[in-house]
């Protein structure tokens, strides 16, 4: 957790380095001192947070989440677990960490132009789904570290880098996001506190440390919006910049408490402004890391031997280590099917495989293509720029792809759809009917299994046997399908001349 032995720290912010190694390795002052501009706000904030986990005893299981700005060097400062996320992915790393160790307190730390922008996604989707984490919200209505650019909280009228002539009507009004949260069933806790006077930094601590509380107590999602100074990018000096938060800020963004399931008085659980009730459930359970647990789940517990034809054996006459395929057609051709199929056979047979997806936008007639590999011991790349095996099911498909088949690889397409295939000089092709198989067969839809039969005989990647038991294996529960499934398969493989 830490690299600083702070047990004998009397000070109440022990949950700090006892010295920091952002400038000069920690050396002289320096090792004394963060980042943040002089009136900053973001230093007090976590000054507030560090208190709170230190008077709370929860250090040694705290891990703090911070993104891209200017809370990006926290992890200098908190003597406690921490993980740098992607921007704006802050809150659903923090999940990401409350359900890997869900005995830990988890902090998201965001400011207004990481939280209310490129991670508004997230933090409504963490916040609905209230699952027990704290979000500090720093709104300074500013972009920061990034050069003062309009954020998505800049009030009306406010300069910026990117709204020189003030922020217009044509660019939306200012987010309310503690506002936003707040009309949210997930949330149990909301309220929006600042930085400007001593009143309002006791109120600011208070709304730090019940967030951590009611995370400890396991009882849901809290959210504190901090309106902090920003004399920076304001251009103006801290004590200035208090009186703008204060003047400028607050008919915006009114201060006080928006949501809280958990007030005194608080009729059944109903919140403030709400008239939802409390009615999550927060048993998460850490993950298992038993092979016997985890193979009992992926499997139901079911240890049945699957039986191998290759007897392991790799098709070397293919590529000494790993062939790459190509399935593409149409949506609803079956490619995606008959490469989940291909990997399945793989893996059955004990050797690795991937199959990666690319979807059209229509379910039924938009583009779609598979890259599938298969290894003997490990793929180490997933994507099929040029397969040894191109299957394509239309004429746009083989057009596209074929040219991009290796020297020497197998070109397999449906001949009843492309009557006119182009030459390629550097692949063995093979014209087979799919479509027009299966449509003898009774059953149109067998014509990615015709394919994955010519596939077979084509290339002999695996012996018939292994492509036949994921068939069986896929129609488990629909049994009357797999006999049209192994004749549509053995059609596929006579077509092959």
């Amino acid at each position: 957790m830490s690299n600083v032995n702070n047990s004998n720290n009397p000070n109440p912010t022990r949950a700090f380095y006892n010295k920091f190694f952002r400038h000069a390795q920690g050396a002289g002052v320096k090792g004394y001192s963060n980042h943040y501009c002089p009136g900053c706000g973001h230093g007090v904030a976590q000054k507030y947070l560090a208190e709170s986990i230190s008077e709370l005893g929860i250090q040694d299981k705290t891990i703090t989440v911070s993104p891209v700005g200017c809370s990006v060097f926290m992890y200098y400062y908190m003597d406690t677990g921490n993980t740098q996320a992607a921007h704006g992915r802050a809150s659903v790393t923090a999940l990401g960490h409350k359900f890997a160790n869900p005995g830990s307190v988890v902090i998201s730390y965001q400011g207004d132009g990481d939280l209310a922008s490129i991670g508004l996604a997230e933090i409504v989707s963490t916040a609905q789904l209230g699952i027990p984490i704290t979000v500090i919200f720093i709104n300074n209505a500013i972009y920061g570290m990034t050069g003062g650019q309009m954020a998505p909280t800049t009030l009306m009228g406010q300069r910026t880098s990117t709204s020189p002539n003030g922020r217009q009507p044509i660019m939306g009004a200012p987010f309310k996001i503690a506002e936003l949260i707040s009309n949210l069933d997930g949330p149990v806790y909301v309220e929006r506190v600042a930085l400007f006077n001593a009143k309002e930094r006791t109120k600011a601590k208070k709304a730090i440390k019940k967030g951590l509380k009611l995370q400890m107590e396991n009882k849901g999602f809290s959210f504190i919006e901090v309106l902090a100074e920003c004399p920076t990018h304001l251009k103006i000096s801290a004590l200035e910049s208090e009186k703008w938060v204060q003047e400028k800020m607050l008919p915006m963004f009114p201060l006080g408490v928006k949501k809280d399931l958990f007030a005194e008085g608080a009729e059944a659980g109903a919140g403030a402004g709400t008239g939802a009730t409390h009615t999550n459930n927060f048993n998460l359970t850490a993950p298992t890391f038993d092979a016997k647990k985890v193979f009992d789940i992926v499997t139901g517990g079911n240890d049945e031997t699957v039986p191998r034809y290759a007897k392991g054996v790799f098709p070397k006459h293919l590529d000494p280590k790993d062939v790459s395929m190509k399935l593409a057609g149409s949506g609803g051709d079956g490619a995606q099917t008959a490469a989940m199929l291909i990997a399945q056979s793989a893996i059955n047979e004990g050797h690795d495989a991937t199959h990666i997806p690319s979807y059209g936008p229509e379910s039924r007639g938009g583009t779609s293509y598979a890259d599938i590999h298969v290894a003997a011991e490990e793929v180490l790349s997933p994507a099929s720029p040029t397969p040894q095996i191109l299957i394509a099911f239309n004429g746009p498909s083989l057009m596209k792809f074929g040219p991009t088949v290796a020297n020497g690889g197998i070109i397999i397409y449906d001949s009843s759809v492309v009557t006119n295939a182009p030459s390629f000089k550097q692949a063995k092709v093979y014209g087979v009917p799919f479509a027009e198989i299966a449509v003898k067969l009774g059953n149109a839809m067998v014509k990615n299994i015709v394919a994955l039969g010519a596939l077979q005989a084509a290339s002999k990647l695996y012996p018939e046997e292994t492509f036949l038991t994921a068939v069986k294996t896929a129609l488990k529960s629909k049994p009357k399908f797999i006999e049209v499934n192994e004749k549509a398969f053995r059609e596929g493989m006579k077509a092959i001349h």
